[in-house]
């Protein structure tokens, strides 16, 4: 049976489709979208399709319950990938197949969606052109890319990421600034009421749906428990979908974990939490139609 990872950045790196698909014979599509809330994906499948497979929805606290208002930074980032889903011409469909063989078989030079700033296209080196603070505001720090990504978005963090603690830190500044800049209080209520009648829907029509909170480390973790708490925040949303619902926590293999970069597992880490998940998954009986051996 068909199965959708959706939410942000954690289950786009935490789950890793190769281990998946070993222990369930069953290759995810990976819909996590860096940044966003995985409301308004997860809202396009329960309206707009008659997919009744098993949907992973990431619950990433600071975003999940983040907003419903749609020019907001992260309900806007996703629409926009559902948007293009439905609106790509033609021309963009054959644009991509037609680029996949070059992309395996030559080096290219392209602009990333995400900006980095160790993009070295002429658009990105340009955005990235430091002509000084003219307003007095703070200024982002640099962002470089910690990830790989395949063609069918299997993304694994970087070897530098996971080993040099300073680059880490350069990652963990970038986090700093969006937090500590970030002033706007989550919407609990809405985001909780908007999910759930999506949730409802889906279940009903004989959807499988699996709500997962994966590991974080250090002060975002310590942040996340104080002001997005699991009582406060998860355990209502549990309650009120009676969706399966794993919390890495509960689990004694997940403990010590630790995210190099604060909010994201190592590719090693990453591949040894979803081998373990999925199989605390199958002995609840949370997946069907996978193998059993």
């Amino acid at each position: 049976m068909m199965l959708l990872l959706t939410g942000s950045s954690r289950v786009l790196f935490d789950i890793q489709l190769n281990e998946w698909e070993a222990e369930t014979g069953v290759r995810p599509i990976q819909l996590a979208s860096a940044g966003t809330s995985p409301l308004p994906i997860f809202h396009d499948i329960v309206n707009n399709t008659d997919f009744k497979g098993t949907v992973v929805v990431g619950v990433t606290p600071g975003l999940f319950f983040s907003t419903t208002y749609p020019q907001a930074g992260p309900w806007k980032r996703a629409q926009a990938r559902v948007d293009y889903f439905e609106d790509r011409t033609y021309a963009q469909r054959l644009n991509h197949w037609f680029s996949l063989p070059l992309q395996k078989n030559l080096a290219l030079v392209s602009t990333s969606e995400e900006g980095w700033s160790d993009d070295i296209d002429l658009k990105s080196l340009l955005n990235n052109f430091n002509s000084g603070n003219r307003t007095g505001k703070p200024q982002y720090p640099p962002f470089e890319a910690f990830s790989y990504m395949d063609e069918d978005r299997n993304n694994v963090m970087s070897e530098k990421t996971a080993t040099d603690t300073a680059f880490a830190n350069t990652t963990i500044a970038a986090w700093k600034f969006v937090i500590m800049g970030n002033n706007n209080p989550p919407d609990v209520e809405a985001t909780t009421n908007f999910f759930v009648a999506d949730a409802k829907k889906f279940i009903e029509r004989g959807g499988n749906l699996i709500l997962l909170r994966c590991p974080s480390s250090g002060w975002i973790k310590e942040g996340e428990d104080k002001f997005l708490s699991r009582a406060d925040l998860w355990e209502p949303l549990v309650k009120a979908t009676n969706a399966k619902a794993y919390y890495y926590e509960d689990y004694d293999q997940f403990k010590n974990l630790k995210c190099p970069e604060l909010s994201h597992l190592s590719a090693e880490d990453a591949r040894f939490f979803t081998t373990e998940l999925v199989k605390i998954m199958k002995a609840e009986g949370a997946l069907s139609n996978s193998k059993t051996n």
